[in-house]
């Protein structure tokens, strides 16, 4: 018991000193605050703006995948643990990236579509704004960057879907579902190496308890969105 709390206590105080916690505090004050904003504004029209959003997040995500294969390929393992001078760029692109898509929620409270401002929303900007600072300034390693990897690609294939739906708002792009499940399939696939490197390799067990709860939360959301709004409802004879 004694040794879960100091646990506990020094993840808290490791994640406190973060340079990105004061940002993580003003986001969440922002999104409490944001029913305040709605009844005072009206929506605003920012499909320019968003264009040029996603289509950026789309190319940074690229740039950092392409940099952290190439640094794996020359990496011993993909749980080779240890510092990576030629990946730390890379690594602080991925966290600018996150920074950057913070804007996301910016821009859903700024046109009034609160209702997309999920729990599962919320938890995953969160968490990856303050990981990705953690993996840039105490852990740049290879064994970190293969998660950063599978994240960058199902980002690319995220934000251009956004762009396009962005930019041919009359167009149908039917790739929603479809990159649900590279999310799930990216948190299958984390979960396992996560596994895998807990046991054999002297990771953090907190890898796996993250990956089971986005997991969890993904899995819940493509349930409610596709699989049990197709279910034909039963009328009572």
């Amino acid at each position: 018991m004694a040794y879960t709390f100091e646990s506990i206590n020094k993840f808290l105080v490791v994640t406190a000193s973060l340079w990105s916690f004061p940002l993580f505090c003003a986001y969440l004050i922002m999104i409490m605050l944001s029913p305040i904003y709605q009844r005072v504004t009206s929506p605003l029209q920012m499909r320019p703006v968003l264009i040029v959003h996603n289509f950026a997040c789309c190319a940074a995500s690229l740039y950092s995948m392409f940099g952290l294969l190439y640094g794996l390929s020359h990496s011993d393992s993909t749980f080779q643990k240890g510092p990576s001078e030629f990946m730390l760029p890379f690594f602080r692109i991925y966290w600018i990236t996150k920074v950057v898509e913070l804007l996301d929620t910016v821009f859903m409270m700024l046109r009034h579509r609160r209702r997309q401002i999920s729990f599962l929303h919320v938890y995953h900007h969160c968490s990856m704004l303050l990981l990705s600072d953690a993996t840039y300034n105490l852990y740049p390693w290879p064994c970190i960057a293969f998660y950063l990897a599978i994240n960058c690609f199902v980002h690319v294939v995220l934000y251009l879907y956004y762009g396009l739906s962005a930019s041919f708002p009359d167009k149908s792009f039917p790739w929603k579902k479809h990159i649900t499940q590279l999310q799930l399939l990216q948190f299958f696939i984390g979960f396992i190496h996560a596994t895998i490197g807990y046991l054999y390799h002297g990771f953090c067990i907190y890898g796996i308890f993250y990956g089971m709860s986005m997991t969890i939360l993904f899995s819940n959301f493509y349930y409610i969105a596709y699989i049990k709004e197709k279910r034909p409802k039963l009328h009572k004879s």
